[in-house]
């Protein structure tokens, strides 16, 4: 599998979301299993989006980007990470989009595994089934054993974390729907999911 080039993320992000489903995460640091998932959901947002983590990244007055927050990093370099943490206990992966300054990002929400399952159980020993490993963005980051600390504004274009395309990829029904799991912007129609695919973590 080949990751995609950065060029492919130097988009809106409401283009990339759709466009990765049925592709893949790709998990291979050395001396450990390799995991890997097909990505069956994803969200998109964007810099005027009032759910986007940068939303107040630039001045009100002079449109400048205050780089002293860690958000500035969504307007970093396109195919880049973003993980940031949820609920005090669960890291999110996100891959930074459009063109570098400007803001945007896609989040993946749900990924089928293909390759690695003994080595996800452990990560997820809550999952009574193997649909439970990756079926949500918390999920499947503990099952990748993904953080913030190794994992965070690295390129997402080469190991041991990588989005890789698939050339094998099956031809997909995809659902439109909106975001889930926000308060601000939650009307957006900017989740993106397999029709019927049973690792979606909700169905729309």
């Amino acid at each position: 599998m080949d990751p995609f080039p950065a060029s492919f993320y130097a988009r809106s992000a409401l283009e990339v979301a759709p466009e990765l489903l049925g592709h893949c995460v790709v998990h291979d640091p050395p001396d450990v299993p390799r995991r890997v998932g097909r990505i069956v959901e994803t969200e998109a947002y964007t810099e005027d989006d009032p759910a986007f983590h940068g939303w107040n990244a630039r001045d009100p007055e002079t449109g400048e980007l205050q780089r002293t927050s860690r958000t500035a990093d969504l307007f970093g370099p396109p195919g880049r990470s973003y993980v940031y943490l949820i609920y005090g206990m669960y890291w999110l992966l996100n891959v930074v989009t459009e063109p570098d300054g400007i803001g945007g990002g896609v989040l993946i929400r749900a990924v089928e595994p293909l390759e690695g399952l003994a080595a996800m159980r452990p990560n997820r020993p809550a999952a009574k089934r193997d649909v439970d490993l990756t079926n949500g963005p918390g999920k499947l980051t503990q099952a990748f054993g993904i953080d913030d600390e190794t994992y965070h504004n690295v390129p997402l274009t080469e190991p041991p974390l990588y989005l890789a395309r698939d050339s094998e990829a099956p031809t997909l029904s995809i659902v439109r729907s909106p975001r889930i799991g926000i308060t601000k912007g939650a009307e957006r129609p900017w989740r993106f999911s397999v029709a019927g695919h049973p690792y979606v973590s909700v169905k729309p």
